[in-house]
């Protein structure tokens, strides 16, 4: 597996509504999408900076795995990191292959289009790591 860049970097908010405002200050830019994910229980956020991207990501359900996160992290905070990569099942595979423990074995939806799939951060030295792919590519 060779990542060709930063894809995004995942922060979580407790309210997109306070986020957003704040980001584009700090960035000088205004955010370009808001998009919701339905099966991952989530509203995403998006400025874009370079080849990499700011996702910022608020909670819709308490049962959603942001949710979890703002319980032990109540203002917020890096939430993962992902990584663009080609082929993302044979990456997924690759980093089985190493004993790199997977949230998932198999690519699903995420935001923006892109395939996505997640490293347990047991395994990533305490960074939750997404691996990322746009089908359309």
């Amino acid at each position: 597996m060779k990542p060709s860049h930063i894809e995004h970097i995942g922060i979580a908010v407790p309210s997109l509504e306070a986020g957003i405002p704040y980001y584009e200050q700090l960035l000088g830019q205004k955010c370009y999408s808001i998009e919701e994910v339905a099966e991952q229980k989530v509203k995403t956020a998006f400025f874009k900076l370079g080849d990499t991207k700011i996702e910022l990501l608020e909670p819709t359900s308490e049962d959603s795995p942001i949710a979890k996160f703002l319980e032990k992290n109540p203002k917020g905070g890096v939430h993962h990191v992902a990584f663009c990569v080609d082929g993302l099942q044979t990456a997924l595979n690759d980093c089985e292959a190493a004993g790199i423990q997977l949230i998932d074995k198999t690519p699903r939806k995420g935001a923006e289009g892109l395939n996505i799939g997640f490293l347990h951060p047991k395994s990533t030295f305490g960074v939750l790591t997404e691996l990322c792919e746009d089908p359309n590519k």
